[in-house]
């Protein structure tokens, strides 16, 4: 085996929000990182999140309780990880490069400026740990090269890039998931953990636009661009989930915070319903309509929702296009239950193209909660999106980039070892 090589304590993979922020912990600590992205520019997801703002963290989140506010097959596997490296934590350090932030609501918290001043931190907190960084620059193979020595031996993954062969004690994987192509995701993450034997979970697209056929979605296509408050949810009994939050309609279906929330927990063929009028008594409200006003039932309705959407409505029934005053109680009521309880089928999503996220990953029973390391390859990590966590829309997708970073960052091997 030739020494001509450079050789490093840990090679990184992935210049995003997880892996720029395991780089910087890791060199502090004392370790020699080379950190590489195949990207022209690091982190561009957190330089387009929260509108250019980015939504680094939520104060709400519960490490005690993770299934609260993240899916996966085991959500409790972030608990270690998440009650170690707290929101409160990322806030501190946010605090000390002076960066202001706000609350938008829901404990989602924003920088003030720009994204930008995330990534300037992120990359501050790197040069602080001395870490080396190749970008643009493509991994072509990955070899194991350890022998039965270890954990003796120095080095045991190679490393072959565009700018050549490096050696490595330690690998973490930091490439994130499919989400959004057009800037760079891809799958590699999935494709290394196949050829070490890593079982994955089935991936797809997560935090997404709903979409609907074409036929069925006409009469609705109209609304694109309405924005309401609504409560939607999905699934029944135990497995239901509903949120709170505000639903647009496009062109070709619904977005907006509510659906993007949804999507995460939405199966293929099943209906979401959805209440137009959560915070009206809208049997009562179309009640006292009938009793005082002569006015088309649709402008009645324009005072308890949007008015496009109270015109659209009622063009569903003949018999909701009259004076209020003249509707049968049945016809009212039978609006006030559809208004309150819309059920359609989803045909399927936007696709990563326009997902936040990806579902599914590498699956956690492969590695370790405590340190993220693989439990049957030694020297292998997996933090991030990669991994089958998956947050809820609001900043908990990055306190997971944070949190599975600092794990493992605190977990290699200190140098020389």
């Amino acid at each position: 085996m030739s020494h001509t090589s450079p050789v490093f304590d840990v090679v990184i993979i992935g210049a995003g929000a997880a892996g720029l922020f395991c780089a910087g912990q890791a060199g502090q600590r004392g370790l020699k990182v080379l950190l590489i992205d195949h990207a022209e520019k690091v982190a561009e997801k957190i330089r387009i999140s929260g509108g250019g703002r980015c939504n680094f963290t939520n104060r709400d989140l519960d490490p005690a309780a993770p299934h609260k506010h993240f899916v996966g097959q085991n959500p409790q596997f972030c608990r270690s990880a998440l009650s170690r490296y707290t929101p409160a934590d990322f806030i501190a350090l946010v605090q000390k490069h002076g960066i202001a932030f706000h609350e938008k609501h829901k404990g989602q918290l924003f920088a003030d400026r720009s994204a930008e001043d995330i990534i300037a931190m992120l990359l501050a907190e790197c040069a602080a740990g001395q870490v080396t960084h190749w970008q643009p620059c493509a991994v072509k193979k990955i070899m194991f090269l350890a022998s039965s020595a270890y954990p003796s031996s120095a080095t045991s993954y190679q490393i072959d890039t565009d700018r050549g062969p490096v050696q490595a004690r330690s690998l973490v994987i930091a490439t994130g998931g499919l989400s959004i192509p057009k800037i760079g995701a891809t799958d590699f993450g999935y494709r290394l953990a196949q050829q070490f034997n890593i079982p994955l979970v089935e991936r797809r697209p997560g935090l997404v636009p709903l979409t609907f056929d074409g036929a069925g979605w006409a009469p609705y296509a109209q609304l694109a661009g309405l924005a309401l408050p609504v409560q939607i949810s999905t699934g029944a009994k135990k497995t239901r989930m509903a949120f709170d939050e505000d639903l647009l309609f496009t062109h070709r279906g619904l977005s907006g915070p509510a659906v993007l929330q949804i999507s995460s927990y939405w199966q293929e063929g099943t209906p979401l319903a959805i209440n137009l009028a959560p915070t009206v008594d809208l049997p009562a409200a179309l009640a006292q309509g009938k009793a005082r006003s002569r006015k088309l039932i649709a402008n009645e309705l324009a005072t308890l929702v949007p008015s496009r959407l109270a015109d659209a409505w009622a063009q569903r029934e003949a018999d909701w296009q009259r004076p209020i005053n003249e509707a049968s109680d049945k016809a009212l009521a039978r609006l006030a239950e559809q208004l309150a309880r819309w059920e359609l089928t989803p045909t399927g999503t936007e696709g990563y193209k326009k997902a936040e996220v990806t579902l599914g990953g590498v699956d956690t029973k492969a590695l370790s909660q405590q340190t993220m390391e693989c439990k049957t390859q030694p020297g292998l990590y997996f933090i991030g999106e990669v991994v089958d966590v998956t947050g809820w829309l609001g900043g908990y997708n990055f306190q997971w980039a944070w949190a599975s970073a600092a794990a493992c960052a605190q977990a290699l091997p200190p140098a020389g070892h």
